[in-house]
């Protein structure tokens, strides 16, 4: 299994927590119809500096590398991309 943590800010002026929402909404639903991915969600955060945090399981590494050239992640990122000012993203196996 592969756990894919990526920790985002958001530009400056963006209501963080309808952009969360919107966010979460379109990613979440992506659990099922992307093959490989078993999980994930999106979260505000309360400390550490960063707004918000995605939380993603995957089968495999393959599964994870598929994920980010599948149409629908690459659809939903499309619509949500124009809040985020910096993010950190860390992959490991577990």
């Amino acid at each position: 299994m592969v756990k894919h943590i990526v920790l985002y800010t958001l530009k400056e002026g963006v209501d963080k927590e309808s952009a969360v929402e919107e966010i979460s909404g379109l990613l979440e639903p992506l659990v099922g119809k992307i093959p490989g991915l078993s999980w994930l969600e999106v979260c505000q955060t309360y400390q550490g500096g960063m707004d918000y945090c995605l939380y993603s399981e995957f089968d495999s590494r393959e599964a994870l590398d598929a994920y980010q050239n599948n149409p629908l992640h690459l659809d939903a990122k499309e619509k949500f991309k124009h809040y985020i000012d910096t993010r950190v993203c860390a992959d490991y196996e577990y």
